[in-house]
Protein backbone atom coordinates (compact mmCIF):
# COMPACT_ATOMS: atom_id res chain seq x y z
CA UNK A 1 0.00 0.00 0.00
CA UNK A 2 3.18 1.95 0.88
CA UNK A 3 4.75 1.64 -2.71
CA UNK A 4 1.32 2.58 -4.20
CA UNK A 5 0.99 5.36 -2.63
CA UNK A 6 4.57 6.77 -3.09
CA UNK A 7 3.70 6.31 -6.72
CA UNK A 8 1.20 8.10 -6.86
CA UNK A 9 2.51 10.65 -5.09
CA UNK A 10 5.85 10.91 -7.50
CA UNK A 11 3.13 10.40 -10.47
CA UNK A 12 1.29 13.61 -9.30
CA UNK A 13 4.23 15.56 -9.06
CA UNK A 14 5.42 14.59 -12.74
CA UNK A 15 2.04 15.96 -13.93
CA UNK A 16 2.57 18.98 -11.77
CA UNK A 17 5.22 19.57 -13.16
CA UNK A 18 4.46 19.33 -16.52
CA UNK A 19 1.40 20.94 -16.37
CA UNK A 20 3.56 24.26 -15.43
CA UNK A 21 5.13 24.29 -18.49
CA UNK A 22 2.38 25.38 -20.10
CA UNK A 23 2.37 28.95 -20.27
CA UNK A 24 -1.26 29.17 -19.72
CA UNK A 25 -1.59 26.92 -16.69
CA UNK A 26 1.42 28.30 -14.68
CA UNK A 27 -0.56 30.16 -12.63
CA UNK A 28 -3.90 27.69 -12.38
CA UNK A 29 -5.07 28.63 -15.49
CA UNK A 30 -6.75 25.69 -17.74
CA UNK A 31 -5.56 22.70 -19.00
CA UNK A 32 -7.11 23.66 -22.66
CA UNK A 33 -7.17 27.27 -22.33
CA UNK A 34 -9.56 27.64 -25.41
CA UNK A 35 -13.67 28.06 -24.68
CA UNK A 36 -15.78 28.28 -27.59
CA UNK A 37 -18.13 31.23 -26.46
CA UNK A 38 -17.79 34.89 -26.31
CA UNK A 39 -16.41 36.41 -23.14
CA UNK A 40 -19.63 37.34 -21.72
CA UNK A 41 -21.56 33.99 -22.12
CA UNK A 42 -18.22 31.97 -20.70
CA UNK A 43 -18.50 34.59 -17.49
CA UNK A 44 -22.04 33.88 -17.42
CA UNK A 45 -21.97 30.14 -17.38
CA UNK A 46 -19.52 30.26 -14.42
CA UNK A 47 -21.45 30.24 -10.78
CA UNK A 48 -18.72 31.86 -9.56
CA UNK A 49 -19.25 35.43 -12.14
CA UNK A 50 -23.04 35.27 -10.82
CA UNK A 51 -22.79 38.69 -9.50
CA UNK A 52 -20.05 40.41 -12.37
CA UNK A 53 -22.87 39.53 -14.98
CA UNK A 54 -25.59 41.78 -13.04
CA UNK A 55 -22.95 44.47 -12.78
CA UNK A 56 -22.02 44.28 -16.67
CA UNK A 57 -25.62 44.07 -17.29
CA UNK A 58 -26.55 46.79 -15.58
CA UNK A 59 -23.21 48.67 -17.15
CA UNK A 60 -24.45 47.99 -20.62
CA UNK A 61 -21.25 46.79 -20.86
CA UNK A 62 -21.88 43.58 -22.90
CA UNK A 63 -20.76 44.62 -26.23
CA UNK A 64 -17.89 46.68 -24.70
CA UNK A 65 -16.29 43.10 -23.49
CA UNK A 66 -17.21 41.07 -26.13
CA UNK A 67 -14.87 43.35 -28.48
CA UNK A 68 -11.99 42.15 -29.51
CA UNK A 69 -10.66 42.80 -26.09
CA UNK A 70 -8.49 41.34 -22.58
CA UNK A 71 -10.52 41.61 -19.23
CA UNK A 72 -10.11 40.70 -16.16
CA UNK A 73 -12.61 39.34 -13.91
CA UNK A 74 -13.49 39.62 -10.50
CA UNK A 75 -15.28 37.16 -8.81
CA UNK A 76 -18.22 37.15 -6.36
CA UNK A 77 -16.10 37.29 -3.42
CA UNK A 78 -14.49 40.35 -4.08
CA UNK A 79 -18.05 42.18 -4.99
CA UNK A 80 -19.59 40.89 -2.17
CA UNK A 81 -16.74 42.37 0.04
CA UNK A 82 -17.53 45.51 -1.75
CA UNK A 83 -21.07 45.50 -0.86
CA UNK A 84 -20.48 45.22 2.65
CA UNK A 85 -17.78 48.18 2.66
CA UNK A 86 -20.60 50.09 0.56
CA UNK A 87 -23.23 49.40 3.37
CA UNK A 88 -21.37 50.41 6.06
CA UNK A 89 -20.93 53.33 4.74
CA UNK A 90 -24.04 54.20 3.60
CA UNK A 91 -25.28 52.91 6.88
CA UNK A 92 -23.26 55.44 8.72
CA UNK A 93 -24.43 58.41 6.53
CA UNK A 94 -27.76 57.13 7.51
CA UNK A 95 -27.45 56.39 11.12
CA UNK A 96 -29.10 53.16 10.47
CA UNK A 97 -27.07 50.41 10.77
CA UNK A 98 -29.74 48.02 9.23
CA UNK A 99 -30.64 48.81 5.96
CA UNK A 100 -29.63 46.71 2.81
CA UNK A 101 -27.11 47.94 0.31
CA UNK A 102 -27.32 45.30 -2.86
CA UNK A 103 -25.72 45.01 -6.29
CA UNK A 104 -28.98 47.45 -7.47
CA UNK A 105 -27.55 50.11 -5.08
CA UNK A 106 -24.22 50.72 -6.52
CA UNK A 107 -25.33 53.92 -8.39
CA UNK A 108 -24.70 53.68 -12.77
CA UNK A 109 -21.72 56.44 -12.61
CA UNK A 110 -19.38 54.06 -10.08
CA UNK A 111 -20.29 51.06 -12.47
CA UNK A 112 -18.29 52.97 -15.55
CA UNK A 113 -15.55 51.71 -13.40
CA UNK A 114 -15.25 48.55 -14.41
CA UNK A 115 -13.82 49.65 -17.65
CA UNK A 116 -10.77 50.29 -15.97
CA UNK A 117 -10.87 46.01 -16.68
CA UNK A 118 -11.44 46.12 -20.34
CA UNK A 119 -8.55 46.40 -22.49
CA UNK A 120 -9.30 47.19 -25.83
CA UNK A 121 -6.28 44.64 -27.32
CA UNK A 122 -5.69 40.87 -26.47
CA UNK A 123 -3.06 40.66 -23.82
CA UNK A 124 -2.22 36.69 -23.36
CA UNK A 125 0.66 35.54 -21.45
CA UNK A 126 2.59 35.74 -24.30
CA UNK A 127 3.27 39.40 -24.21
CA UNK A 128 2.99 39.92 -21.04
CA UNK A 129 7.15 40.09 -19.13
CA UNK A 130 8.29 40.20 -15.28
CA UNK A 131 9.26 43.97 -16.11
CA UNK A 132 5.68 44.59 -17.01
CA UNK A 133 4.28 47.16 -19.18
CA UNK A 134 1.52 49.91 -18.96
CA UNK A 135 -1.67 49.94 -20.79
CA UNK A 136 -4.86 51.75 -20.83
CA UNK A 137 -7.73 50.61 -20.57
CA UNK A 138 -11.39 51.03 -21.69
CA UNK A 139 -12.29 53.43 -19.16
CA UNK A 140 -9.11 56.26 -20.48
CA UNK A 141 -7.03 57.92 -18.60
CA UNK A 142 -7.07 58.48 -14.99
CA UNK A 143 -5.31 61.02 -12.76
CA UNK A 144 -2.15 60.16 -11.19
CA UNK A 145 -3.13 56.38 -11.67
CA UNK A 146 -1.98 53.89 -14.46
CA UNK A 147 -2.60 50.05 -14.69
CA UNK A 148 0.58 47.76 -15.67
CA UNK A 149 -0.07 44.50 -16.56
CA UNK A 150 3.44 41.78 -15.98
CA UNK A 151 4.54 38.81 -14.46
CA UNK A 152 5.52 38.08 -10.91
CA UNK A 153 7.97 35.32 -10.99
CA UNK A 154 8.02 33.18 -7.98
CA UNK A 155 10.39 30.42 -6.76
CA UNK A 156 8.87 29.08 -4.02
CA UNK A 157 7.84 25.67 -5.87
CA UNK A 158 11.12 24.97 -6.73
CA UNK A 159 11.58 21.39 -5.07
CA UNK A 160 8.57 20.82 -8.75
CA UNK A 161 9.34 23.72 -11.17
CA UNK A 162 12.59 26.41 -11.50
CA UNK A 163 9.95 29.28 -10.85
CA UNK A 164 6.36 29.69 -11.98
CA UNK A 165 4.96 33.66 -13.40
CA UNK A 166 1.78 34.76 -12.17
CA UNK A 167 0.23 37.47 -14.06
CA UNK A 168 -0.14 40.63 -12.18
CA UNK A 169 -2.78 43.53 -12.85
CA UNK A 170 -1.13 46.50 -10.79
CA UNK A 171 -3.21 49.80 -10.07
CA UNK A 172 0.09 52.43 -10.26
CA UNK A 173 -0.72 55.19 -8.14
CA UNK A 174 1.88 58.20 -8.90
CA UNK A 175 5.56 56.54 -9.26
CA UNK A 176 5.98 53.07 -10.10
CA UNK A 177 6.68 51.53 -6.81
CA UNK A 178 9.37 49.43 -8.45
CA UNK A 179 11.41 52.29 -9.64
CA UNK A 180 11.92 53.60 -5.95
CA UNK A 181 15.21 52.57 -4.55
CA UNK A 182 13.46 53.16 -0.57
CA UNK A 183 9.92 51.71 -0.84
CA UNK A 184 9.29 51.77 2.67
CA UNK A 185 8.84 55.58 1.71
CA UNK A 186 6.36 55.46 0.18
CA UNK A 187 3.33 57.20 1.68
CA UNK A 188 0.44 54.56 2.18
CA UNK A 189 -1.71 56.54 0.09
CA UNK A 190 0.57 56.16 -2.78
CA UNK A 191 1.39 51.90 -2.78
CA UNK A 192 0.50 50.46 -5.78
CA UNK A 193 -1.96 48.20 -5.01
CA UNK A 194 -0.84 44.58 -6.78
CA UNK A 195 -3.75 42.14 -7.68
CA UNK A 196 -2.49 38.43 -8.79
CA UNK A 197 -4.69 36.44 -11.35
CA UNK A 198 -5.52 33.01 -10.19
CA UNK A 199 -6.39 31.80 -13.80
CA UNK A 200 -5.00 33.20 -16.83
CA UNK A 201 -4.95 33.37 -20.41
CA UNK A 202 -8.90 31.97 -21.05
CA UNK A 203 -9.03 32.41 -24.66
CA UNK A 204 -12.84 33.23 -25.46
CA UNK A 205 -14.48 33.40 -29.67
CA UNK A 206 -13.77 36.90 -29.25
CA UNK A 207 -10.36 37.67 -26.62
CA UNK A 208 -8.64 36.79 -23.37
CA UNK A 209 -10.26 36.37 -19.95
CA UNK A 210 -7.72 36.05 -16.90
CA UNK A 211 -9.42 35.88 -13.02
CA UNK A 212 -7.99 38.11 -10.54
CA UNK A 213 -7.78 36.62 -7.18
CA UNK A 214 -10.61 36.25 -4.91
CA UNK A 215 -9.40 38.49 -2.27
CA UNK A 216 -9.58 41.22 -4.76
CA UNK A 217 -12.02 43.30 -4.17
CA UNK A 218 -14.34 45.31 -6.79
CA UNK A 219 -12.61 48.46 -7.78
CA UNK A 220 -9.84 48.31 -5.54
CA UNK A 221 -11.98 49.46 -2.51
CA UNK A 222 -10.09 49.70 1.00
CA UNK A 223 -13.23 50.51 2.88
CA UNK A 224 -13.81 48.69 6.06
CA UNK A 225 -15.84 45.56 5.38
CA UNK A 226 -16.43 44.41 8.79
Amino acid sequence: MKNKMLTAIIAGIILLTVSCKKDYAVDGGKSDENVNMTTYDYLKSKPIFSSLVRLIDRAGLKDAINQQTTFFATTNYGVDEYLKAMKNIRAIELGNENITYTLDSIPLWRLDSLKTYIFPEKVGRNVLTTKGAFYQSSFGDMTNTRIKLGLARTYSYGVYVDYVDYVTYTKVIGGDDTEVLVPSGIPPAEVDRVVYVQSSGIITTNGVVHVLDGFHRLFFNTNNAN
